[in-house]
């Protein structure tokens, strides 16, 4: 019988006394041993017994409000692209896009409002 080869994907979360993450760190066999550090994880998984989604969303308090909508917004977008190379639905990974673009503009507007209304 053929071994197959094994990947795995190790995460770490450092918690405060009120259990909300300080640090998050990751690293992965096909990466080498580096530990990777980041901000926010957004993890879903399709549980083939349930037919459903089940999430994992997690960041540090040290995470801006408007770097979390970048990152959202950048998941969106990746996720349109794995959509679109597993499935080769041009249009519903062309309108995840595009909602994606409304999401770009609504948060630079949002910005510009926050820096009129504060001016240093």
């Amino acid at each position: 019988m053929k071994q197959m080869k094994k990947s795995e994907i190790h995460f770490s979360i450092a918690l405060d006394d009120q259990r909300v993450p300080e640090a998050i760190s990751w690293r992965a066999t096909d990466a080498g041993e580096d530990i990777h550090f980041a901000k926010a994880i957004n993890i879903a998984l399709w549980d083939r017994n349930d037919t459903g989604t089940m999430k994992i969303d997690l960041w540090t308090k040290d995470m801006p409000v408007d770097e979390m909508k970048y990152f959202y917004i950048d998941t969106l977008g990746a996720m349109a692209q794995s959509l679109e190379a597993a499935t080769n639905d041009k249009l519903m990974a062309e309108k995840m896009r595009s909602l994606c673009q409304e999401l770009m503009k609504h948060v630079e507007e949002q910005q510009k409002r926050n820096a009129a209304q504060n001016p240093q």
